[in-house]
């Protein structure tokens, strides 16, 4: 008997992407008529009295307005951010560290505009010093980068039972 495990996209009423949700949270959307199925996936929901045909992309019924989404502060982002490049040398390569740019015992803060990728030597050679003190420049300054479609809903499109979310997420087939 299959679960009721599975991934939704969740339209704005106006079929802006909003987020990815889960069946149940799916399902009392539904019933709560807070929103309306605009594709089906390949599941069927089996109830003591009835089957459902689950969800695959749901619309709501009303606008939600929302904060612009941000991309998460983590590793691979940054390195995708400065497109694995050592921010100092300019050097590509994929033996890359992170490096605070103002070190944090100096106040620097663990954010966006102070973490750049670095090799290994530049790494070692700036330490726990400013760029001035190692007459370091930086190849680009460090920036906090815009959350993309495909940067939030990519993870999902990797399993083809999701397929039908490139209609809405605005990318084409491969």
């Amino acid at each position: 008997m299959p679960r009721m495990n599975g991934v939704v996209l969740v339209l704005n009423q106006n079929y802006e992407p909003l987020n990815v949700t889960n069946l149940p949270r799916a399902f009392r959307l539904l019933f709560g008529e807070k929103a309306e199925i605009i594709e089906f996936n390949h599941q069927v929901i089996h109830t003591p009295s009835r089957e459902f045909r689950a969800p695959s992309v749901i619309r709501l019924q009303h606008h939600v307005r929302r904060p612009r989404p941000r991309v998460r502060l983590t590793r691979r982002e940054v390195f995708a951010r400065d497109r694995h490049t050592c921010q100092y040398c300019g050097r590509q390569t994929n033996d890359l560290t992170l490096d605070h740019v103002v070190p944090r015992h100096r106040g620097g803060t663990h954010s966006w505009d102070n973490l750049v990728t670095a090799c290994k030597a530049c790494n070692h050679r700036k330490g726990g010093k400013s760029l001035a003190e190692v007459h370091l420049p930086l190849v680009r300054e460090p920036f906090e980068p815009r959350a993309d479609l495909y940067s939030l809903f990519a993870p999902y499109l990797a399993d083809e039972r999701n397929e039908a979310w490139r209609t809405y997420l605005f990318l084409g087939r491969n």
